[in-house]
């Protein structure tokens, strides 16, 4: 009699056991499904940003060229400035 009491009481803890390790699992699948489409969509987002800065220095280059080269050799000269600068501290 005592040993079938155990039994059923073990029964009953395994069963329940499995009803939460099931409800953990699909909760975890949910979480990783709605993390997919996140990072899905920060993708797809990131792209379109690309795209569009892309397109907008495109059409200022082709508006201002002058300016552009300019901005571009000042640049060139700073950035020549500070890595000659660093290798030169060596």
């Amino acid at each position: 009699m005592a040993k079938v009491k155990v039994m059923e009481k073990a029964d009953e803890r395994v069963a329940e056991s499995i009803r939460k390790l099931s409800r953990a699992a699909s909760a975890m699948a949910e979480a990783i499904d709605e993390g997919t489409d996140v990072i899905k969509h920060a993708i797809k987002r990131s792209g379109d940003v690309a795209e569009e800065l892309l397109e907008d220095t495109t059409q200022r280059v082709k508006r201002h060229p002058v300016e552009t080269m300019v901005a571009t050799f000042a640049l060139g000269v700073v950035v020549g400035g500070f890595v000659g600068w660093l290798v030169a501290r060596r």
